[in-house]
């Protein structure tokens, strides 16, 4: 099967693909459908041809996260059930740093990213140099990573967390002072909600959060009654003080199944309010659009090419691999 042209929409596509339609037909047009499931419907054939599996991030578009994802979530689940599956084929729909997790606790089976593009700006803002300069500075420290670095990175920490374990991780170590890399801002919050061990932070960003504002949250406020507004920790602290809730993408979405609020606001990349909003068709999301550039290089004609020709393939280099995947594994003993 060759992708360089669009597939067609005949009508027996139409009708096998109509079920996954009716889930997603609030957040996804119909107009658009018809390009949408012929993709859909090849990708879901070709998944068990090659006895493969799509791990598929809450920030992925609805048609990717409801119409080809089997195992969903953020980016501990993801690292949770990467430990766990038993295809041989993973396809790790999210960014470069994802897949390479999912790579260091599978590292016999085939793991592809549909787009090597596909980065991350946190993951970018810090190198393994940068940790040993930071080791060297302080020395007996532990380092904790976000999981949003590169495996380099990683073999250089104590052990990973993600935006939903972070305070458990850093109180689990028993020590009271940790280097906390690369979110400042999830820093601050972790700082904000222990006593108990000191943070050392380092100044890297998501340029998806970092662009919200609390003066953008007042103003929706203002011309949405009765919203309420539930943030991510990767977001500048002022957003947070705004917020009504903050909690990680698992906790956000937890929170909208748990409190139903009539009218709400996702402060984080915008997919995930489309995501949510396909579950919760009663309640009303007002959505503040910033996209993040990487998770939208992952597209369905990218997903059927990789699983036709298993490639891009991760591979994470042997002398790393070890140590990077010993930061991963602490984190799920620990979380």
């Amino acid at each position: 099967m060759s992708v360089t042209a669009a597939l067609d929409y005949t009508p027996a596509i139409a009708a096998a693909t109509a079920p996954i339609y009716d889930r997603v037909k609030t957040v996804i047009p119909q107009i658009e459908w018809p390009f949408h499931a012929p993709y859909i419907d090849a990708i879901n054939q070709l998944k068990k041809e090659r006895n493969a599996v799509i791990l598929a991030h809450n920030y992925q578009t609805p048609e990717i996260f409801h119409c080809v994802g089997d195992i969903v979530g953020d980016s501990l689940a993801l690292a949770r059930e990467a430990a766990q599956v038993e295809a041989d084929v993973i396809v790790l729909c999210g960014v470069h740093f994802m897949a390479e997790t999912a790579k260091l606790l599978n590292p016999d089976k085939t793991v592809l990213l549909p787009d090597m593009g596909a980065g991350c700006s946190l993951a970018d803002s810090i190198t393994a140099n940068d940790v040993q300069l930071l080791k060297q500075k302080y020395p007996g420290v532990p380092v904790v990573t976000y999981v949003n670095t590169s495996a380099a990175v990683k073999a250089e920490a104590d052990v990973c967390c993600t935006s939903g374990n972070a305070v458990k991780v850093v109180e689990g170590l028993g020590v009271d002072k940790v280097i906390f890399i690369p979110d400042e801002f999830l820093a601050n919050y972790v700082a904000s909600q222990t006593d108990k061990v000191e943070i050392i932070a380092w100044k890297g960003h998501c340029e998806v959060h970092e662009r919200f504002t609390a003066t953008e949250i007042n103003d929706y406020r203002k011309n949405f009654e009765n919203l309420v507004v539930i943030a991510h920790p990767e977001c500048p602290p002022d957003v947070l003080n705004a917020a009504d809730f903050v909690g990680s993408t698992a906790g956000m979405i937890d929170y909208v199944g748990t409190h139903r609020p009539g009218r709400v606001l996702m402060v984080t990349e915008c997919s995930m309010s489309d995501n949510v909003a396909a579950e919760y068709p009663e309640l009303e999301f007002v959505r503040p659009c910033n996209l993040c550039p990487h998770m939208k290089q992952i597209t369905l004609p990218k997903i059927l090419t990789a699983l036709e020709t298993l490639s891009p393939a991760i591979e994470v280099d042997p002398t790393i691999a070890d140590r990077a995947r010993q930061s991963v594994e602490r984190m799920l003993e620990l979380s």
